[in-house]
């Protein structure tokens, strides 16, 4: 499980050095795709087939799971981080979430999310009230 916020920054080369906590789940490869809200996220390649067997339920004539599908795996990029834990994030995946040096890196229960710092704080000023005043159950038991 992933879990936490970090603030790391993107070198030169546009690389993430990702938070130790996460680097042993990583550590046989990560799949950056496209995420909602014009985030990057981060998933072990098992947990991206998992996502596609998914997927592949999903009515390929719905042109709005097309385009889902499409999106999420046309961007993509797969790697092996190297023995410091960096890995690259190639410049269509910074520019979709307008990432610079300043980052934003959220562990999100079964994947790992790379925000622009800015982007970041109005989506979490807008969520926080309505987490907080939640008064009804969203999911079963919870």
């Amino acid at each position: 499980m992933f879990i936490g916020t970090f603030a790391p920054k993107l070198d030169d080369k546009g690389r993430l050095i990702l938070p130790a906590k996460f680097r042993d789940a990583f550590a046989g490869g990560v799949v950056m795709t496209k995420g909602q809200e014009r985030c990057v996220e981060l998933q072990t390649v098992a947990q991206l087939e998992a996502k596609a067997a998914r997927l592949r339920e999903a009515s390929m004539t719905n042109p709005e799971v097309r385009g889902y599908v499409r999106m999420l795996f046309t961007g993509g990029h797969e790697q092996v981080p190297d023995k410091q834990g960096r890995v690259g994030v190639p410049t269509n995946l910074r520019e979709y979430a307008a990432l610079d040096r300043e980052l934003v890196v959220l562990g999100v229960m079964d994947h790992v999310e790379m925000w622009n710092p800015q982007t970041w704080e109005s989506y979490s000023a807008e969520q926080e009230p309505k987490f907080a005043d939640l008064a009804h159950e969203i999911f079963p038991g919870i």
